[in-house]
């Protein structure tokens, strides 16, 4: 799942050169924008299948307060949502009925028309994703301009496919989280994965920490925010606010 914002906010750029690691951020999100909920447009790209119904509800109504929302998937089909429970399948099914919840499609996506990019936790993302040419060329935009990026669990994989010409990952050097093997060893799948994403961000030059098994666990490097687990959905989709609202 992917979002993204498009009006102009001021173009102030965080500067930090160093990664800050967050177990909790206690912020009320509607603070950003308390006179205008719709100061920000903003785009929801999603893989198509696998996409965690808590997570994905979580980010939407965080978000949905601070920007006008656009979900988007592969080929523009409908998204598979997994994890669905009493807690959730009411708003899930209300949120089917809305006209937004119709994806647009990624391959029709101009990166330099939004703001801000979130992936929330969908395991389906390492294969529709990670090797995704259409988000390859989003991510190489988001990253040359510094704009704010939030990807969270499994949804980390799709960071996978930026890569530069030179077959360099854009985010070389970055600190950032995403599931653990401790965590992915537990699936009945894993020895079928395709890709491993503490691997390949150690591989790849960059460098991957992560808190004990379904902890909170958020990294905010730069422009870049990640989320371990879905645990950790709140507090990165809250980072990811806070650095829509200094730019």
């Amino acid at each position: 799942m992917r979002w993204l914002p498009t009006a102009a906010p001021r173009r102030h750029l965080l500067r930090s050169t160093h990664a800050a690691e967050y177990s909790a951020v206690l912020l009320d999100a509607s603070w950003l924008c308390p006179s205008a909920p719709a100061c920000f447009g903003a785009l929801v790209g999603l893989c198509f299948s696998g996409v965690s119904a808590q997570s994905f509800l979580h980010c939407f109504t965080l978000t949905s307060s601070a920007f006008n929302l656009q979900v988007a998937t592969p080929g523009g089909k409908s998204i598979d949502f997994v994890d669905v429970n009493e807690s959730n399948m009411r708003w899930i099914q209300d949120f089917r009925m809305k006209s937004y919840a119709n994806p647009a499609k990624l391959e029709s996506i101009d990166g330099a028309r939004y703001h801000a990019l979130l992936i929330p936790n969908c395991p389906g993302a390492m294969t529709d994703l990670a090797n995704s040419g259409y988000l390859a060329k989003i991510l190489q935009h988001f990253s040359t301009e510094n704009k704010p990026i939030c990807a969270i669990g499994h949804g980390v994989a799709a960071l996978c496919c930026a890569t530069n010409e030179d077959k360099s990952w854009v985010f070389q050097g970055y600190s950032l989280t995403g599931p653990s093997v401790y965590e992915l060893v537990r699936q009945p799948n894993f020895a079928s994965l395709s890709i491993i994403v503490e691997d390949f961000v150690k591989d790849s030059g960059a460098t991957f920490s992560a808190s004990s098994p379904d902890a909170v666990h958020v990294v905010l490097d730069r422009h870049l925010v990640t989320g371990q687990n879905e645990n950790s959905t709140l507090p990165a989709v809250q980072n990811l606010l806070i650095l829509c609202n200094v730019r």
